[in-house]
């Protein structure tokens, strides 16, 4: 790295993986080759029409100008509603933040309260930006493992280990990304326990909470106990529950001082989310909730495919999951095989080469912190999922 162009801290995070696999798949695509693509975090289904005619209202409106930086008072009040009708949980405007899209909330999260030798608890697998977020604001990420057997939940005297007195934080995503693993109230608990007795502040991705399966309830964290509320931030948008990931809207819930600084920093940087999204976000929180449940189904119906399909191929397991749109097999028995030469070393070189070969994108779980995995989003027609599985089986049985 260029030392008169670029800071240390840039240096410290790497691109984007998911990202990465999506875009070499779409050029693959764009030169005529048919890929059956498994690696996008985004629903395959349109933005619901009553949040569309929103938007376009607010445009014919004249909607278009600035807003207070940290969201209408119309979305905040939105927002509030929700999570007191969801979880039960009551929050003021003063304690809500809407930012350009979850992931940003989290980085101004991390950009107000982490300094240089706080450490961040991250479960893994995890998903891929937490990581990078702790990074480049000069904290330290400190991973705790999670085992396949324990459905890829934190297990209480792992994370207990973890803890230092350098603690800050812990994140937490349920459901998670990559894995699709879900939290019981008891689980939680410990975690809300731990934090007490530790003064942990805990973020919680809940941008999932809509997508769930097999009769799950989510139970938000900040739920268990007055002292979980306080210490507390809520992320969630509106990318994944009401395919938004293009209108860039995401938001936090907690202590006001954090929403605050939040809130002033961005104001110095990116100003406010987009006026005409915000407005479409207001339809899809206080509109029909139709268009959440059918999309659930359809996720479901294709989770119920892929797990079994996947469970039945030799040498593969997969966890059934229960939330999010994801699963995450193991495939580390076809490690040191080979496919027309290339040697299959961890989930990097299996991900390239189905990709290359087979033209299915994957991608691979060394990006979420655990390489015996691949992530296979089924976000997608129940048509690719199967003409994908096929393609993987017939894949794997070439392998010498």
């Amino acid at each position: 790295m260029s030392k008169d162009k670029l800071n240390y801290r840039i240096g410290l995070i790497e691109p984007s993986m998911t990202q990465g696999i999506s875009a070499k798949a779409k050029d693959m695509c764009a030169s005529g080759i048919d890929v059956l693509t498994f690696s996008a975090g985004e629903p395959d289904f349109d933005t619901p029409e009553n949040i569309k005619k929103a938007a376009i209202k607010a445009i014919e409106e004249g909607f278009t100008k600035y807003t207070a930086a940290g969201g209408i008072n119309e979305l905040k009040d939105a927002i509030i509603a929700k999570e007191k009708r969801k979880n039960s949980l009551n929050y003021k405007r003063s304690e809500v933040c809407v930012s350009v899209g979850a992931k940003h909330s989290l980085y101004n999260i991390c950009s107000v309260m982490l300094e240089k030798g706080d450490e961040v608890i991250i479960p893994a697998p995890y998903w891929v930006t937490y990581e990078a977020i702790v990074k480049i604001n000069e904290a330290t990420p400190v991973i705790v493992k999670t085992k396949e057997e324990d459905n890829f939940v934190l297990d209480k005297h792992e994370l207990e280990k973890a803890v230092t007195k350098n603690t800050k934080m812990i994140f937490l995503n349920n459901p998670s990304n990559p894995t699709g693993a879900t939290y019981e109230k008891e689980n939680l608990q410990f975690i809300a326990e731990l934090a007490e007795k530790h003064n942990i502040w805990i973020v919680s991705d809940e941008i999932y909470e809509d997508i769930v399966f097999d009769g799950y309830e989510p139970v938000s964290i900040a739920t268990l106990s007055e002292y979980a509320k306080e210490k507390t931030l809520i992320v969630n948008g509106m990318s994944k529950s009401y395919a938004m990931t293009g209108w860039r809207i995401g938001y936090t819930c907690g202590d006001a001082e954090i929403i605050s600084a939040m809130t002033k920093l961005q104001s110095q940087s990116t100003s406010n989310p987009t006026s005409i999204a915000q407005i479409a976000a207001v339809e899809a929180l206080n509109g029909s909730q139709d268009s959440v449940a059918m999309m659930r189904e359809k996720f479901e119906e294709r989770r119920d495919y892929i797990v079994k399909a996947l469970n039945e191929i030799d040498k593969i397991s997969c966890v059934n999951p229960k939330g999010a749109f994801y699963v995450f097999p193991n495939v580390s028995r076809y490690y040191g095989k080979e496919y027309n030469g290339r040697k299959i070393n961890n989930s990097m070189d299996f991900s390239m080469v189905l990709l290359e070969e087979a033209n299915v994108a994957v991608v691979p779980g060394i990006a979420f912190g655990d390489d015996d995995f691949v992530r296979i989003s089924y976000a997608t027609d129940l048509d690719t999922i199967k003409r994908g599985m096929q393609a993987l089986k017939e894949f794997l049985n070439a392998l010498k």
